[in-house]
């Protein structure tokens, strides 16, 4: 008994859990919501694009929704594919944003840098099925899906250092393309990625019965907390800043605090396993509503702990969110977890686009205080929705 019985795939696991939390980290930290953390310094070294931060959070939270749509339809049977395309639009659409001085442009970049994050969710699901052993799988997804968290610290780190937003949107598009490399390499000779997704246990056709009725209240759920959560990831740090809570110069260190406490995404798995779905989505719903609250207090006291502080337990409350999202796929649409994600994940970004217009919108008739109470009590009902039980 000398290591014979090891699970051959722990180690190929490992590596294919970090390289995901890799592409996560550039698709999602970088190229989508890096555009909220750099909106203080878009709004003073380029005053022409200050009028289409609304706009453009929509257009990236639109991108991701049409690429999650459109890899629904292959990306189980493609993967790989998904993963090219993913690094390709996230590079490009980095790229686009470094030299955007146009209010056309700039959106343009964005909707492109938007579409990276759509393609990569989905296509990493049925990728660490394939590769990590079955007992592990809910941890990995949820290492992998931490890598948001991990993005937007670097992003933050960039924004802190970087003195100008063309050379740190040009260091973000090398990353991206690093980051595809990296997930896609390891994988790129494997012919059973397409079909390790597929469950093992119980009538092949139970997961096709009525699959779009078992996504119905989870997609309900994220819309609506997805709305809410659109307030800090286009106009948090500029919202604080904006309030004088925290200094314009020091905007990065409020992603980095949103990052590191979304490094607590990584316990997802372990909180669904002991709570399930619907009472892990409540506690994150929960945190994203008292992180709301937190930002009310900071704009109105003009406080910089609270800022940090709520922008920490942002961090931890999305990255769980969206955890739950991918694990709660999988346990309704188990004969295709990729596709499942896919949706779920349209939700919540149809949610973050309709708030980030609509808070756009509403920054004109209330103030930063009312504006994150509206955020947080959406929050609120967002989790609320997960408890309802069919009669």
């Amino acid at each position: 008994m000398t290591g014979t019985t090891a699970d051959p795939r722990a180690a190929t696991g490992l590596g294919a859990a970090a390289a995901g939390m890799l592409l996560i980290a550039a698709t999602y930290g970088m190229a989508r919501f890096g555009v909220g953390l750099f909106a203080p310094a878009l709004s003073a070294q380029r005053p022409d694009l200050a009028g289409v931060l609304g706009w453009a959070g929509a257009a990236q939270f639109t991108a991701y929704s049409l690429a999650a749509v459109a890899a629904a339809r292959w990306v189980d049977r493609r993967p790989r594919a998904g993963l090219l395309l993913a690094g390709a639009t996230a590079t490009l659409g980095c790229l686009g944003v470094a030299v955007a001085s146009t209010p056309a442009v700039f959106v343009a970049a964005v909707f492109i840098g938007g579409l990276g994050g759509g393609f990569a969710s989905p296509a990493l699901v049925p990728v660490v099925d394939a590769v990590v052993a079955p007992h592990a799988s809910a941890t990995a997804q949820s290492v992998v899906n931490a890598g948001t968290a991990v993005g937007v610290i670097g992003a933050g780190t960039v924004a802190s250092t970087a003195a100008a937003v063309g050379p740190a949107w040009v260091f973000m598009a090398l990353v991206c393309a690093v980051a595809t490399v990296a997930a896609w390499y390891p994988v790129r000779a494997r012919t059973d990625l397409a079909v390790a997704h597929r469950p093992t246990a119980g009538p092949p056709s139970a997961p096709a019965r009525r699959p779009w009725r078992l996504l119905v209240l989870p997609g309900a759920a994220a819309v609506v907390a997805g709305a809410g959560s659109a307030l800090t990831w286009t106009f948090g740090p500029l919202l604080i800043t904006g309030s004088g809570a925290v200094a314009p110069a020091r905007a990065g260190w409020l992603w980095i605090a949103l990052g590191l406490g979304g490094v607590l995404g990584t316990l997802t798995g372990t909180l669904v396993r002991r709570t399930g779905a619907r009472g892990a989505w409540c506690w994150c719903a929960g945190a994203l509503a008292v992180a709301a609250a937190g930002v009310a207090v900071s704009v109105a006291a003009g406080s910089a702990w609270p800022a940090y502080g709520s922008m920490a337990l942002f961090g931890a409350g999305y990255m769980g969110l969206s955890g739950v999202l991918i694990l709660w796929a999988r346990q309704v649409w188990p004969g295709g977890a990729g596709a499942g994600t896919s949706v779920l994940f349209v939700a919540l970004a149809t949610g973050q686009a309709l708030g980030s217009v609509g808070f756009g919108l509403a920054q004109d008739v209330a103030g930063p205080a009312v504006l994150a109470v509206l955020a947080a009590g959406l929050c609120v009902l967002g989790g609320l929705t997960a408890r309802i039980r069919k009669g």
